[in-house]
């Protein structure tokens, strides 16, 4: 059963949104606050984050920023803030989408089983060619027998890679999937960097894997 992290500090539409969210089968942890929603968070595994930005003891963008660097989950916002820069900094965080209150609670429902269908099928990935073993869903990746650490970032490029295997991803589409991972700025260079080190672990002279499209951005080649 997928569980919802509900950050909303209007109590009313809290139990509204729990009510509606329950009704759909999912487990809900309602929360009023940032404290409280690192306490849970740090306590349980979440599937979701619904995410107000104006709350009584911080910001909901600051919260979106230290969630993410401790797992690339899946955030919603919702909030009265309809300001276009207030959006941008929604997407440019990371979000998969971004509400504007008042909101329709069908359409906000068919938006949180889209993203939720779409997280699980991401997470179901794998690649297995017997000398490269990446398991998306335990975050784990093999490379000739041997376990390759990388980093969440390394991680959320192999998940592109994968994603869209044969297909060329320029970089500017490697470079919206990456923005602030992890509360860090990625520009071309940090990515080239990322790429480089990337292939570093999971390649040798008889398994590559990563081809540079020279002016244009990557591929998978494996």
């Amino acid at each position: 059963m997928q569980r919802i992290l509900v950050v909303e500090d209007d109590q009313e539409l809290n139990q509204a949104l729990c009510y509606a969210l329950e009704k759909e089968s999912y487990t809900i942890a309602p929360v009023f606050s940032i404290r409280e929603a690192k306490e849970v968070y740090g306590k349980e595994q979440m599937d979701l984050i619904l995410l107000d930005i104006n709350l009584p003891d911080g910001d909901g963008f600051e919260f979106c920023r230290w969630a993410k660097r401790k797992q690339d989950i899946p955030v919603l916002f919702l909030s009265a803030r309809d300001l276009e820069e207030d959006v941008l900094i929604g997407y440019e965080l990371g979000a998969e989408d971004y509400v504007t209150k008042p909101f329709s609670m069908k359409i906000l429902l068919k938006k949180i089983d889209l993203i939720l269908k779409r997280t699980v099928a991401d997470y179901k990935l794998s690649f297995d060619d017997g000398y490269l073993k990446i398991d998306f869903e335990s975050v784990k990746v093999m490379a000739g027998g041997e376990e390759c650490p990388v980093t969440p970032t390394e991680f959320r490029l192999l998940r592109q890679f994968v994603l869209h295997k044969g297909q060329l991803l320029t970089y500017d589409i490697l470079l919206e999937k990456l923005w602030d991972s992890g509360g860090q700025f990625v520009d071309k260079h940090a990515l080239a960097v990322n790429v480089n080190r990337l292939r570093g672990k999971i390649e040798d002279e008889e398994h590559k894997y990563i081809s540079n499209v020279y002016g244009m951005g990557y591929q998978w080649v494996g």
